[in-house]
Parts: structure tokens; C-alpha cells; sequence
């Protein structure tokens, strides 16, 4: 028990971007819909996966709350697997988390993905859609309260991503939701000026 409290400890004070989250999803229920009837992308490149990534949309959780400028950095391993380092800011201290994320066995080709951060444990990484060019990502987890729209630029456009944000709206995503951790201002503080 003590083991698993401080577990539970470095998850949150390390930051907890993104891909952590999804596999804390795989760990603590919720009441939200089931993501079991949205299929992982297919002809998945892990190769080009790999690189930065800047969170540009997010559905808010407690572990993530307060974090800005976050990123997801993929590394192809020669095992096949993929490293996996996070990193945010919150409270003006930089954050790192760094972890290993391996196709679903069985699975192999799409983006159906298990992330793990304490092994031997493992959550859900489901890639829902994926850019041609592999420059816009929507990520999920086991259940609808987890969304990630991840992009290759910072800032991306705006156009762009309320089209990734009406997209999540149609596949039951509670879209208005989203908070913006790279945008300066985000769009919320904009409307409220």
C-alpha cells in the first residue's frame, strides 16, 4: 500500500502530460462513455509518429491541472518499442516524466498502443486519427473523458484545430471542455477579455 502511495506521489508531482494520463485511465474507472467503439488508426508508422509533439488541446484532469508549454517527445527503441518523454511547466518548474509505449499485441499496424511509466504497468493509447503527413493527432484512452489533440507545431493554426475540436464533438467528446495549455492566451481567456 505505502509502495503504491508513493507511486501515486511521482506520478503527480512529475507532471503527468499526456501520455500519462492515459495510463492512469487504464488504472481508476469513470463514469464516462466507453471509447470501445472508436477503432485506432490503421497503416500506423510508428517511424513517423516518432519526434515532438505539443499538446494543443486537452480534456482537463486534476493530474494535469496547472500544466502549460507541454510536450511529448517519441523515440523509435531498437526493440520496437517507444520511449517516451513528457514534459510541462507548472508553477514556473519545469516537469519531466519519461516512460515506454508498445503496440498492442495483436494489433500491430494500427494506433492501439499500451504506455507504461511504471512497468510492469500499462494503460491505453488509442490514436483515433492521424493526419496524412502525421502532423495533427487525436489520442484517447479507455474511456471519453481522456482526449489529447496533439500537433507537430506549437501554435498551430486556429482554423485547423477547431476542425480537430469539431471532429472530438462528433465522436462524443465533451469538446467545450478543452482547456489549451500551448496557447497564449488560451482561447477561453480570449473570449473572457
Amino acid at each position: 500500500m505505502m509502495m503504491m502511495t508513493m507511486k501515486r506521489h511521482m506520478l503527480l508531482r512529475a507532471g503527468i502530460p499526456a501520455v500519462l494520463a492515459a495510463w492512469l485511465a487504464g488504472c481508476f474507472g469513470s463514469s464516462a462513455p466507453s471509447t470501445d467503439d472508436l477503432a485506432a488508426v490503421g497503416e500506423f508508422d510508428p517511424k513517423r509518429y516518432c519526434g515532438l509533439w505539443y499538446e494543443a488541446a486537452r480534456l482537463p484532469h486534476s493530474f494535469e491541472r496547472g500544466m502549460t508549454d507541454v510536450s511529448a517527445h517519441y523515440t523509435l527503441r531498437p526493440d520496437g518499442k517507444i520511449a517516451v518523454v513528457n514534459r510541462g511547466i507548472r508553477d514556473g518548474e519545469a516537469r519531466e516524466a519519461h516512460g515506454v509505449a508498445r503496440t498492442v499485441r495483436g494489433k500491430e499496424g494500427t494506433g492501439e498502443l499500451e504506455v507504461s511509466f511504471f512497468r510492469p504497468f500499462y494503460g491505453k493509447y488509442r490514436i483515433i486519427r492521424l493526419a496524412p503527413d502525421y502532423s495533427t493527432a487525436m489520442v484517447t484512452s479507455g474511456d471519453r473523458s481522456y482526449l489529447w489533440i496533439l500537433t507537430r507545431a506549437r501554435h498551430p493554426d486556429p482554423a485547423l484545430l477547431a476542425e480537430w475540436v469539431r471532429s472530438a464533438g462528433a465522436l462524443g467528446f465533451e469538446v467545450s471542455k478543452l482547456e489549451y495549455p500551448n496557447a497564449h492566451p488560451s482561447p477561453a481567456e480570449r473570449q473572457r477579455r
